[in-house]
C-alpha cells in the first residue's frame, strides 16, 4: 500500500493503518525524544503520548503542508521539549553536568550507521557555521528556549531569533543542494 493511501486510511481512523505507520515510525520518533529527553524509559512514555495525540488529531495533518513523518516529528519534539521545561524533569536532572550533552551531533556508532544518512547529514552540517550548529543544538535538541539560549551564550534575544531564522534557512538550503 501506497504511503498516501495508509495515511488518508489512517486519517479516517482505520486502526489498522495507525499499526502500519506506528509500526514505521515509532522507533525514530522514540530516538528523538529520547535524544532531547535523555531518560529511554520516560522518552517510550512520550512517544505512546505523541501517538495517541497524532490518532487524536489525524484530520489535523495536511500533506500540502508537509511530509506526514515531519508533522509526527514536530509533535514529538514539541512534547519532548514540554518534558524537558517542565518542573519535574529539571528536579530530576538538577544535579546533571555538562557532559551529558557531549555529541547529540555527532555521528552514530558503526553499527548504526546502516540505517542512517551519515555522509548527506554529515554534509548538512558541515556546511552551517559553528555559531549555527551550537545554536540548533540549543533550541532543537537540548530544549532551550530562545531566551535561555540568549542569557546562555550572552547575545541579545533578537540575535538569537535572527540567527535561528538565517541558521534554519542554510539548513534548508543545505538539504537540497546535491
Amino acid at each position: 500500500m501506497r504511503l498516501e493511501d495508509l495515511i488518508s486510511q489512517f486519517q479516517k481512523k482505520d486502526k489498522t493503518a495507525f499499526g502500519k505507520l506506528y509500526e514505521m515510525y515509532a522507533v525514530n520518533i522514540c530516538g528523538v525524544i529520547n535524544t532531547i529527553v535523555r531518560n529511554e524509559a520516560r522518552a517510550e512514555e512520550i512517544c505512546q503520548d505523541v501517538f495517541i495525540k497524532v490518532w487524536d488529531y489525524a484530520d489535523r495533518y495536511d500533506p500540502s503542508k508537509g511530509r506526514f513523518f515531519t508533522w509526527i516529528m514536530n509533535i514529538a519534539r514539541n512534547a519532548a521539549i514540554d518534558e524537558v521545561r517542565s518542573k519535574s524533569h529539571k528536579r530530576e536532572k538538577l544535579n546533571l553536568n555538562t557532559d551529558f550533552f557531549v555529541g547529540i551531533l555527532e555521528p552514530p556508532q558503526e553499527e548504526d550507521r546502516e540505517n542512517f544518512d551519515t555522509a548527506r547529514l554529515e554534509k548538512m552540517l558541515n556546511k552551517l557555521k559553528k555559531k549555527c550548529i551550537e545554536l540548533i543544538e540549543m533550541l532543537y535538541f537540548r530544549g532551550y528556549s530562545q531566551k535561555d539560549a540568549s542569557e546562555v551564550l550572552q547575545i541579545p534575544l533578537g540575535t538569537v531569533k535572527t540567527r535561528n531564522r538565517n541558521c534554519i534557512s542554510q539548513l534548508r538550503k543545505n538539504m537540497t543542494a546535491k
